[in-house]
């Protein structure tokens, strides 16, 4: 990823939610210079959803049932668990 899409990625990934802004964060810092594929396209379609929806995904409150962006999901709620 260039680093002009990687800034761009990481802007994306401020939120409204303070818990989904910090979990982001943190993923980012983790994942985010490896992120290519599908795990980057999965990551961009997580970051179109509300906040309310990722909060319950990361939180456990629901699930995906696609296998790609329940890989991410997986990463993200590891992350979570890191930062309680």
């Amino acid at each position: 990823m260039e680093p002009a899409d990687f800034r761009r990625l990481e802007w994306s990934c401020r939120r409204g939610m303070l818990e989904n802004d910090l979990i982001l964060q943190e993923f980012m810092r983790r994942h985010g210079p490896l992120l290519a594929g599908t795990r980057l396209d999965s990551f961009k379609r997580l970051l179109n959803l509300s906040d309310g929806d990722l909060w319950d995904l990361i939180g456990g409150r629901s699930d995906t049932t696609d296998a790609a962006l329940g890989e991410v999901v997986n990463m993200l709620r590891d992350c979570a668990v890191s930062i309680e």
